[in-house]
């Protein structure tokens, strides 16, 4: 639709002649389009992404032919500009009717005596032109075409408005390098709207036009004599320091939406969701001029954007440096899973400032523990006010023991529940999944959507303690599943045409019992004060619940949680990986995760969930004061009013016995190097009850024994503790793997004895 624009230096004589020809001679003349139709068919090189309201959040540039803004009204011009354009190309625009009889004379005159003055080419013939979309047209015109564009510009007077004209020549006119039209210069070379241009650039953008690629000296010196004529500039004083501003407006780096330099300040050419526009560009691979409306907040993403950046500019001080310098917020809508949040960097903080933190894989810490209890307490191993031993622990792992540690190096002995995950320690954390399994936390993981690539065995009790990487974007969603009720649905995050139907898939992971206790306990802010203290930023004015993470060595820190209406996610670290220096989750991602909250309900009160059918809440005291006596929730079924030690000092769970080794799911692997008679399989029950149990493996009995020692048998096992009154009280299955030949008697051991029988003759073990 548009082309270059003919250079303005054309020759005197061949203007005069053409006025002649307009007079004399019938010539032909293209369709000339409508106002309408010329705004209509306008197509910015960019693609920009919307918020839910429709204002403008990101744009991205799609098309590398020339570069186009979106097409700016004639009211949007700022007034000196309007000027400037008059006075430099046409002086008469409002008194002709499309070809400046007076000044073509005066140029035909001119060039009888060889006197150099300006083109006698209106606005409106120049219009003609750029709508003249033939290639044969472009560059110098010859007499002909001269003509033609005098009558054309004639035709237009008589259909056009003269805004309409002004108008359409501002959006298609080309200037400087590659921009095309005004809204792509005054981004380009002032960083501001059009309407915000003074008269100083309005005479640079207007001089422009006649030499788009001249030196600045050159557009200096015109654009002088352009604010003389605006009498914005007197002839005593000329014009100060022009030059220099002309040479640093062209030495300006460039600000288009492709630039990752730009900061997004400019309201005109918004750069506020970089991250998230490429989730969407790669789903729905937006054409140039397309415009596509998302879920996020404009005003929330701009809030979230600017505490992430002022936080952490805070951690950085010099006084006490750090050592960070990237972060990541989402923020999703309860109900929804809508996506109003999505800030995946920190800018210019950053030096790797193109990678998504909301999508990179790193290390969850703590932030896994609640989904650890709510499981739990699923299973009825444990309540919120069962006491755990928060002592040394030594545990039999693939390369050694694992000797889990709180995050103050320090051990409170026996704690309830409600203290182990409120002030987020880490030793009971690890005894609970002990009774839970890593096999079966690792498949909860998965189903609240957080991407494990391995099963719960190659994780092992660490897990409990977030050894597995997750993204910040799948975290916030599954805290999002407690907020639900225990129910998981995927993210919302793609515009309408893009969605599928496995988008409105949902499903129960957690009961909507445990649901409501743990998110009661994570909203206790007595609960943390053993590792919080009263006063942190998780204690919230509204109902709140939280939990913050840090990974080994400092390298990642989290703050996630969820109110009645949104779910929250922060994460503070360094691109690169390296630790930061004595940042914490209180100090880190919490400041911007509780102002970011504040903000969502400065207006919009948040209330703690209704406690559902199934609980029942019940005045707990603890023996020998282990802790105060309180109100505690329980599963219906599951109450226990009196807690305290066994005389064995075990734990006081008071539910079923349970396996403690081996976990479910664990395969075993046979050593051919180690001689058969030699290897064995122990069986461990889990600490916690004196109740009278034995063991029963694929449906044998195999003896009472707290630990028995089995002589492995290659094949899939189903392993079994049985109560006095037969029935099974927990179950595990496992596999060995294997096979050497060797003769036994019986496969079973002697559990009172401690022996182990020999295998019978044609077995192979």
């Amino acid at each position: 639709m548009s082309r270059s624009l003919a250079p303005r230096h054309r020759s005197t004589r061949a203007l005069g002649v053409a006025v002649l020809c307009v007079v004399l001679v019938p010539l032909p003349a293209f369709a000339l389009p409508t106002f309408d139709d010329v705004r209509d068919q306008w197509q910015s090189s960019d693609w920009v992404l919307l918020a839910r309201d429709g204002t403008p959040l990101q744009r991205t540039r799609v098309e590398h032919t020339a570069r186009r803004g979106d097409w700016i009204a004639l009211a949007d011009v700022s007034p000196a500009l309007r000027e400037a354009i008059v006075v430099s190309e046409d002086k008469r625009f409002y008194e002709h009717s499309g070809v400046d009889w007076r000044g073509a004379a005066a140029a035909a005159w001119a060039n009888l005596w060889n006197t150099r003055t300006r083109g006698a080419s209106t606005v409106t013939m120049q219009l003609t032109g750029l709508l003249d979309d033939d290639p044969k047209h472009s560059g110098q015109r010859s007499l002909a075409q001269k003509a033609v564009q005098a009558v054309d510009a004639l035709r237009l007077e008589r259909s056009w408005r003269k805004d309409q004209i002004l108008e359409a020549y501002l959006n298609l006119v080309p200037f400087r390098g590659e921009s095309v039209g005004l809204s792509a210069l005054s981004q380009t070379l002032f960083g501001k709207a059009p309407s915000g241009l003074d008269e100083r650039e309005s005479a640079v953008a207007a001089a422009l036009i006649r030499a788009p690629n001249a030196p600045y000296a050159k557009v200096a010196t015109r654009a002088c004599r352009i604010l003389r004529d605006m009498r914005a500039a007197s002839v005593d004083s000329g014009c100060p320091n022009l030059g220099a501003f002309v040479q640093m407006a062209f030495a300006r780096p460039s600000i288009a939406a492709d630039d990752p330099s730009f900061d997004g300040r400019s309201e005109n050419s918004p750069q506020l969701a970089p991250h998230f526009a490429r989730q969407i560009a790669n789903a729905v691979h937006p054409a140039p001029g397309m415009r596509v409306r998302s879920t996020l907040d404009a005003n929330l993403q701009r809030y979230a954007r600017d505490t992430l950046t002022r936080t952490l500019i805070e951690l950085n001080a010099r006084a006490h440096p750090r050592n960070v310098q990237d972060g990541a917020v989402v923020v999703l809508d309860n109900a929804t899973g809508e996506v109003l949040v999505w800030v995946g960097s920190s800018g210019g903080l950053s030096k790797a400032r193109e990678v998504d933190a909301a999508l990179a894989l790193r290390q969850a810490g703590s932030t896994l523990k609640p989904f650890l209890y709510a499981e739990a307490i699923d299973e009825r191993r444990v309540t919120t006010a069962s006491l755990l031993d928060d002592a040394p622990l030594d545990l039999a792992a693939g390369g050694g023991l694992y000797m889990p540690q709180n995050y103050d190096k320090g051990f409170k002995g026996w704690v309830s529940v409600r203290t182990a995950l409120g002030s987020s320690l880490n030793v009971p954390a690890v005894r609970t999944l002990v009774m839970v399994t890593p096999h079966r936390f690792a498949k909860t993981l998965t189903s609240l959507g957080l991407p494990l690539t391995q099963a719960g065995d190659y994780y092992g009790f660490s897990l409990a303690l977030g050894s597995a990487d997750v993204s910040l974007v799948t975290l916030t969603n599954a805290y999002r599943a407690l907020a639900n009720g225990g129910v998981t649905s995927p993210i919302a995050e793609l515009p309408a045409p893009a969605k599928t139907a496995s988008n409105s898939a949902s499903k129960r992971v957690f009961s909507r019992e445990s649901a409501f206790i743990v998110t009661d306990v994570l909203a206790d802010n007595n609960a943390r004060t053993r590792t919080f203290d009263f006063d942190s930023p998780l204690d919230t004015r509204m109902f709140s619940a939280v939990k913050t993470g840090t990974s080994k060595d400092m390298r990642d820190n989290w703050t996630v949680g969820f109110t009645s209406r949104y779910t929250v996610g922060v994460w503070v670290g360094n691109a690169d990986g390296s630790p930061m220096w004595d940042v914490s989750g209180v100090s880190g991602a919490a400041p911007v995760w509780a102002a970011i909250v504040g903000y969502l309900h400065r207006r919009v009160p948040s209330v703690a969930p209704a406690a559902p059918p199934g609980v029942e809440r019940v005045r707990v005291q603890f023996a020998d004061a282990v802790e105060p006596s309180r109100n505690e929730w329980f599963i219906a079924g599951t109450s226990t009013p009196l807690v305290g030690l066994a005389s064995n000092a075990a734990d006081l769970a008071r539910g079923p016995a349970q396996i403690g080794s081996p976990v479910d799911g664990t395969i075993f692997a046979l050593d051919p190097d180690i001689p058969a008679p030699r290897q064995r399989v122990w069986f461990e029950r889990a600490t916690g009850s004196s109740a009278r149990v034995s063991w029963r493996l694929d449906g044998k009995a195999l003896g009472g024994a707290a630990r028995v020692a089995w002589l492995p048998w290659p094949g899939k096992h189903t392993l079994e503790l049985v109560d006095a009154r037969g029935q099974v009280t927990d179950t595990v299955r496992f596999e060995v793997r294997g096979a050497l030949a060797r003769p036994q008697k019986s496969m079973h051991a002697d559990a009172a004895q401690g022996s182990v029988a020999r295998p019978r003759a044609g077995e192979r073990l």
